[in-house]
C-alpha cells in the first residue's frame, strides 16, 4: 500500500517539493472519500481542511437565497480544492459538492498552518504552489464574467 507521502510526491501540485517538506505535509494528511451528491463543505463553514482530488469531480457552487445553486467551476483529478484555509478568518466562500464518487487526500489546515509558521521555508513553498491556483481561478472567473456580462449592444 502506497503511503501518503509518496502519493503527494507524485502529484503535480507537490512536484519538486523537497522530500523532508513532503513528509511534513503528509503528516497532516489523510485519505478522504465523498459519495456522489454529498457536500464536502458549505459557504461559511470553517476552512479546516483542503483537498487534493485523486479521482472524481467536484462542483464549486454559489447559492443565492431563493435560487438554485450556480456551479461556477468543476474540479477533477489532480486539482486542489480549497484555498480559504490560507486566509483569515479561514471560512469557506462557496459550497463544494462531489459530482461523482470522489477520492481525495485531505490536509488538515490547522496542522499545516502551524507547521508553516514554524518553518517559513515550508510556508514559502506552499505559497508558491497556491498562488498559481489563485491566478488560474481568478482568470477562469474573469472569463465567465465576460461570457455573462461581456455582450454589448450596438
Amino acid at each position: 500500500m502506497e503511503g501518503l507521502d509518496s502519493i503527494l510526491a507524485e502529484q503535480p501540485f507537490f512536484a519538486a517539493l523537497e522530500p523532508e517538506l513532503s513528509k511534513i505535509v503528509s503528516g497532516c494528511a489523510r485519505n478522504r472519500r465523498f459519495d456522489a451528491g454529498s457536500y464536502i463543505f458549505h459557504e461559511g463553514d470553517d476552512a479546516d481542511e483542503f483537498y487534493l482530488i485523486r479521482h472524481g469531480r467536484v462542483a464549486l457552487e454559489m447559492v443565492a437565497p431563493g435560487q438554485a445553486p450556480v456551479v461556477f467551476n468543476t474540479l477533477g483529478s489532480g486539482d486542489i480544492l480549497g484555498a480559504s484555509w490560507l486566509v483569515p478568518p479561514y471560512k469557506w466562500m462557496f459550497d463544494a459538492r462531489a459530482v461523482e464518487l470522489t477520492r481525495a487526500v485531505g490536509i488538515d489546515a490547522k496542522c499545516l498552518r502551524g507547521k508553516c509558521e514554524a518553518d517559513h521555508h515550508l510556508g514559502y513553498e506552499m505559497m508558491k504552489r497556491f498562488l498559481p491556483v489563485f491566478v488560474r481561478r481568478l482568470h477562469a472567473t474573469r472569463l465567465q464574467i465576460l461570457d455573462v456580462y461581456g455582450k454589448r449592444g450596438k
